[in-house]
């Protein structure tokens, strides 16, 4: 018999006695397959999900995987965490703040220096030695921090921009000192260009070095501030964690009693202990560095980036009534430049268009954020810091260029001058932050090592808790056998 064509298309499937019986058993065979085979199918077998949690035994399993496995993912994670913290404290420690008051002391000591070069020039042959030294040591400390500064930042974890900003320091704080040695040199032979020398370098100084050195300070700072929001950040993670971890296992425990009327499991009472400690030496030790980071903040680090701002202004102000003077009034920029800076110290009342506010200058907040151990000695800098301005407003009143020499720079005379008073505010000044470092340092120092061992002892627990989970159940399993 002929096969029937059909145009268009294909020849039909010839169907046999039984077809229909043969295909259910095709399919059937196939979902069998899939079934042993390692496929979803058979991962979402609902048959195989009852094998596997269906009896006593096979729940008991599963409960105990579960529970290590997320045991020991609170481990893992909070130990991780307050690792992170304890390296943050670390680097506040030895490192961010270290630098930040590095930066600060290269500024102080470059504007000191252009101060104090001033101040010998208006002595000329009459400048004692020790000012001579002190201009000198100025530029070595600033040397000197700057190959700290450069080191450092070569080990990593500064910006190309901090490298590139210490690297101009160095190469123009030779320049400035070649200008300053060039201004004595003339004026020691009598030849006006002397001062034109120094005014020169006065103004390389402030319009190129400080500058620069302003900007290091504040990247040192905003690297300061990073750090202390990264260590005094609380671990929610891992808290949360645990106390998840510590319902289940309590919920299991529970589920325990209910089902074999025994009221004690030493394994996971001892899990549940040890979890328990586990999150309550997180919760005390990270409150207790919390603290402790505070206290240094507070009393340290913050106090003393505002006492370091009011030390630059005050030689901010000497270094512009010492130029003054080498003008010879030939430019009131100078007098600008004090009435500016003592300003910023003093404060000055401001007007909102309805009514006037004052402002706190830089030395009222300095006072206002001392610790008790800085307080007197920066109260006693506001008091010379008064004094002085009384002495450059004296010094102003006339028109004798030797009256006002004497006054300013204390040549001769024996009476008050400026330069005894700025001397004393300015050692007053040094002794409050010196102050306000150790207090930092009386604070900060060991927190980093408090929460590492936070992180290992977290660990240890942890491991312990992970143990007992699995004796505890592991005596259950045991009685199916």
């Amino acid at each position: 018999m002929a096969t029937p064509v059909v145009h268009g298309g294909r020849p039909p499937i010839p169907r046999t006695p039984g077809g229909e019986a043969a295909a259910g058993a095709g399919t059937e065979a196939g979902t069998e397959a899939a079934r042993t085979s390692g496929g979803p199918a058979r991962l979402l077998d609902p048959d195989r999900l009852r094998r596997l949690t269906g009896t006593a035994p096979a729940r008991l399993r599963a409960a105990m995987t579960v529970l290590t496995v997320l045991v020991l993912a609170f481990g893992a994670l909070t130990a991780w965490q307050v690792s992170v913290r304890a390296r943050a404290a670390g680097q506040v420690v030895t490192h961010s703040q270290p630098m930040s008051q590095d930066a600060a002391e290269v500024y102080r000591s470059l504007a000191d220096a252009d101060t104090t070069a001033a101040a010998v020039f208006l002595l000329a042959s009459d400048a004692p030695p020790e000012l001579r030294a002190r201009y000198e040591k100025d530029l070595a400390t600033a040397a000197e921090l700057l190959a700290r500064a450069a080191a450092r930042t070569g080990t990593g974890g500064s910006s190309a921009q901090t490298q590139q900003w210490v690297a101009d320091l160095n190469r123009q704080l030779p320049a400035y000192a070649g200008l300053v040695e060039t201004a004595r040199a003339n004026d020691r032979q009598g030849l006006p260009l002397g001062g034109a020398y120094l005014r020169y370098a006065s103004k390389q100084m402030q319009t190129e070095l400080l500058p620069v050195a302003q900007k290091l300070v504040e990247a040192e700072n905003r690297r300061l501030d990073a750090d202390y929001a990264d260590a005094r950040s609380v671990p929610w993670a891992g808290a949360v964690l645990g106390l998840l971890v510590l319902a289940a296992l309590v919920w299991c425990q529970v589920l325990l009693l209910r089902r074999t009327n025994r009221v004690f499991n030493p394994g996971m009472l001892g899990a549940t202990a040890a979890v328990l400690a586990g999150l309550a030496w997180l919760t005390v030790g990270t409150t207790l560095a919390q603290s402790d980071l505070g206290e240094s903040r507070g009393n340290g680090a913050a106090p003393l980036r505002v006492l370091n701002q009011a030390r630059i202004e005050t030689l901010q102000a000497r270094a512009a009534e010492n130029l003054d003077l080498v003008s010879r009034g030939g430019s009131d920029g100078y007098d600008k430049d004090w009435a500016r800076y003592t300003a910023a110290l003093a404060g000055a009342p401001v007007e909102d268009g309805k009514a006037r506010t004052a402002v706190k200058g830089t030395l009222g907040r300095a006072l206002d954020e001392s610790p008790r151990g800085a307080r007197n000695a920066v109260t006693e800098a506001a008091n010379d810091f008064l004094r002085w301005d009384a002495l450059h407003r004296k010094s102003e009143s006339g028109d004798d260029y030797g009256a006002s020499l004497r006054i300013v720079v204390g040549s001769g005379g024996g009476a008050e001058s400026s330069a005894a008073v700025f001397a004393e505010l300015d050692r007053k000044l040094g002794s409050a932050a010196a102050a306000e470092q150790a207090a930092f340092d009386r604070a900060a120092r060991g927190v980093d090592g408090d929460l590492a061992a936070l992180a290992w002892g977290l660990g240890v627990l942890t491991l312990l808790a992970a143990a007992g989970v699995v004796v505890g159940l592991g005596r259950r399993l045991a009685e199916y056998r």
